[in-house]
């Protein structure tokens, strides 16, 4: 049964907002009291959470598909829709949050740090919160915004200190569990480790992490072994340590060749683990034969340059020697790390002559392309089966400018505009403004300037008025009798 998990992939989608309410207030002796359609709620977020008690992304292998509450419409009496909940998702220390594509979207380190995962969306506006002195009593609301949906990559990438790397049965489980609290499986047996072990080490003031991972072997790179698959785990680390076997059973190793291969497979592996410091740690020097290789083969790693500890886990020999070197080195690198400043809040105003939209021409399509948060937003607040919201979406067009650019692009009465992307634009027949204001209107919910016959419409009955004609004159001409 799987009870470690550090890559998933997560389908997250927020809570859409409500829609707001058409409501007339209505009272005895008064039966046009104004308008009191209140406002939808807004939808539910989903959001990430770094919580230091999770260690694993094992609920969301299992449940990946995660979705916040709606919002709830609006009510009449000025009763405004309750807002959706948000859905906080714990995740561990080093989740690293990736789109499908593999882009990083945040890097969540340290207890309590946030991240939007997905955005609810904005409740629609009452007939209430619409009126206005030229439109007292609007026989519409705003519909609720959908929330946002997507899929996102978690990746958990463990935040330790110190990383220790080696071959399977190097002892690097019985290194860690003598150096801290942590109790890893230990058997004599090869790939005992299947999953990353993490534990805390306490050496005089200073307190830091040790990880390992399961054992590395020749063309990890290539997807040999397990080890390369959980080589993210120590990407963080400030310190390597190669834990060789100074007793090995394979007459074909020795403390040299394994420190080879290792280093090359951490080269082949990137992620800047070839630059982080290293030392050396020969293992199971309380084995006579081990003691005579580790004898042997220290000089030769001096003089590589790598500082060298022979230990015992079992007869507890050198820790003591390697945890407080270990401190003093992770010690330096958090000196040498910059001090983190608080989060400056920067305000980028809107540029002069950015009118917040743009006007393209599809020549394929035959269709003027309009794309903008507010126009695309506006789009999809607005009720097309009721006249005066239709009326109402067009003078906000008017207003924002989008008229006057469709102008420029050489737009006529009648020819294809499309507001939105691609999967999801609304296209209809672009009607310039005649009269403006929603105010020139009749019953509650209609809007006269739609009772003129369209001009798209009459130019296709023209086109297929003169196809049918020319079809017939080429009949009529080549017919056999």
């Amino acid at each position: 049964m799987t009870t470690f998990v550090d890559r998933v992939e997560l389908h997250v989608a927020a809570g859409n907002g409500g829609h707001g309410c058409a409501s007339v207030h209505r009272e005895k002796f008064k039966p046009l009291g104004g308008p009191d359609g209140g406002n939808g709620g807004r939808g539910g977020d989903v959001i990430l959470v770094v919580e230091q008690a999770i260690t694993t992304l094992l609920d969301y292998h299992h449940s990946p598909h995660r979705k916040a509450t709606n919002g709830k419409p609006g009510e009449g009496g000025n009763r405004s829709g309750k807002d959706g909940q948000d859905l906080v998702l714990p995740v561990p220390d080093g989740t690293v949050v990736l789109d499908k594509d593999g882009n990083v979207l945040a890097d969540l380190v340290g207890q309590g740090t946030t991240y939007v995962a997905a955005e609810g969306g904005r409740g629609g506006l009452g007939n209430a919160a619409l009126s206005s002195a030229r439109r007292k009593a609007p026989g519409f609301a705003l519909l609720g915004v959908p929330g946002t949906t997507g899929d996102v990559v978690l990746e958990l990438k463990t935040v330790a200190d110190v990383a220790l790397v080696g071959f399977p049965s190097a002892g690097k489980s019985s290194l860690i569990s003598v150096l801290s609290s942590a109790k890893p499986k230990i058997a004599d047996y090869p790939f005992t480790t299947l999953v990353p072990n993490l534990g805390v080490v306490t050496a005089g003031s200073t307190v830091y992490t040790i990880a390992d991972v399961p054992g590395l072997i020749p063309g990890a790179s290539q997807g040999r072994g397990l080890g390369l698959e959980f080589l993210r785990h120590v990407e963080r680390c400030s310190v390597l340590v190669h834990v060789l076997d100074t007793a090995t059973l394979e007459s074909d190793r020795d403390p040299i060749a394994d420190l080879d291969v290792i280093e090359e497979e951490l080269k082949l592996y990137g992620g800047g683990l070839e630059k982080r410091p290293r030392l050396v740690v020969l293992n199971k020097v309380d084995i006579p034969d081990g003691q005579e290789l580790a004898d042997m083969v220290r000089p030769d790693l001096e003089a590589r340059g790598y500082k060298v500890f022979e230990v015992s886990a079992v007869a507890r020999t050198g820790l003591k020697e390697l945890s407080y070197f270990l401190a003093e080195v992770i010690a330096k690198a958090r000196a040498r790390k910059p001090k983190e400043e608080a989060t400056r809040i920067v305000i980028r105003p809107k540029a002069v002559d950015d009118a917040g939209f743009t006007v393209t021409y599809d020549e394929v399509e035959d269709v003027y392309n309009v794309r903008g948060e507010k126009p695309e937003r506006w789009v999809r607040q607005t009720d097309f089966n009721n006249d005066e919201a239709v009326g109402y979406l067009a003078d906000r067009l008017n207003r924002l400018g989008v008229e006057e650019a469709l102008r420029k692009a050489g737009a006529r009465a009648g020819d294809g505009v499309a507001i939105g992307s691609d999967e999801n634009a609304v296209v209809f027949d672009w009607e310039p403004t005649v009269m403006a204001g929603a105010e020139m209107l009749g019953r509650r919910g209609e809007d006269h300037r739609l009772d003129a016959p369209r001009p798209a419409t009459t130019r296709r009955k023209d086109k297929e008025a003169q196809r049918g004609d020319s079809a017939q004159k080429e009949y009529d001409e080549f017919k056999p009798f």
